[in-house]
């Protein structure tokens, strides 16, 4: 199609997985206060008689700050479940703007993405939720004991959103490798050489989007750290099945041949001439006329 029908089709598709979005976030919105529970159930909540007492430590007081903040909360909380609970239509839209432009095994591979990523992603994101009741009241614990917590309702939200897509999308490293491996671009080989820079960068990334605890950190590096070797033993297999597939190991075009590029030393000049002859009585100085 000319440039003009792609971004007519764009705009079409763009269109379509807007208005779903917006269609389920109106219906979310019947819903929000039972999604905003859903979503604040992490944190322990003090009885009466602790929040009487005016103790921190185990448990917090969920509050909103403003008046404005109900509101915006509650339309915050409509379109991030309109956007989760319509992904299938987007991610649609999406494919079947990509899918004309794409070969039959690419298709393929694509189809796998969609296959395998989105249980992936929803793993990590049930991780985060079994992880962060745990995770919560590890930080209360730092609360002085004459304090008490008051913990606004927007600041849960963003974190227990911050962290279930932070698991999600780490839960999809190994997917990312496999299909790195797939398309020739990294071998199983070069991915195990590179296991201590992974370990360390999971272990980085791990602590920068978790909470401040250890065990949050380490919940979420162990298993991601468990995916990475996962994904580095099926490219190994991978390459050993196109190795038995193609002995010769033939090279992409991309790819570099193992040779020897060890320069040798230089013998000493010789004089050019007819075979059998040196020529050197015709030739001044060695070299012929051309020369």
């Amino acid at each position: 199609m000319p440039l003009a029908e792609h971004l007519r089709e764009l705009r079409n598709r763009l269109a379509v997985a807007v208005l779903a979005i917006l269609v389920v976030t109106a219906v979310a919105m019947v819903f929000a206060k039972d999604i905003m529970n859903i979503l604040t159930s992490p944190l322990p909540l003090c009885t009466e008689e602790e929040a009487a007492a005016a103790t921190g430590g185990g448990c917090a007081t969920v509050v909103q700050q403003g008046l404005t903040s109900p509101f915006t909360t509650y339309i915050k909380v409509s379109m991030l479940a309109g956007v989760v609970i319509a992904s299938p239509v987007w991610i649609y839209q999406f494919w079947a703007f990509v899918a004309p432009g794409l070969h039959q095994h690419e298709k393929k591979y694509t189809r796998a993405v969609v296959a395998v990523g989105v249980p992936l992603f929803l793993a990590g994101v049930y991780f985060a939720h079994w992880l962060l009741p745990r995770a919560i009241p590890v930080l209360l614990q730092f609360t002085a004991d004459d304090a008490r917590n008051l913990v606004d309702v927007s600041d849960i939200l963003d974190l227990t959103v911050r962290m279930a897509i932070a698991f999600g999308v780490a839960f999809e490293l190994p997917l990312i490798l496999v299909m790195l491996n797939l398309g020739g671009v990294v071998t199983g080989k070069r991915m195990l050489g590179w296991w201590r820079g992974m370990v360390l960068g999971i272990c980085i990334f791990a602590a920068a989007v978790t909470p401040t605890d250890v065990m949050s950190m380490v919940a979420l590096a162990v298993p991601v750290t468990g995916l990475y070797f996962l994904a580095t033993g099926i490219s190994l297999l991978n390459d050993y099945r196109r190795r038995r597939r193609d002995p010769d190991g033939g090279l992409s075009p991309d790819e570099a041949s193992d040779l020897d590029l060890t320069p040798s030393a230089l013998g000493a000049p010789e004089e050019v001439g007819p075979a059998g002859d040196t020529g050197a009585e015709r030739r001044p100085r060695g070299f012929d006329d051309v020369t």
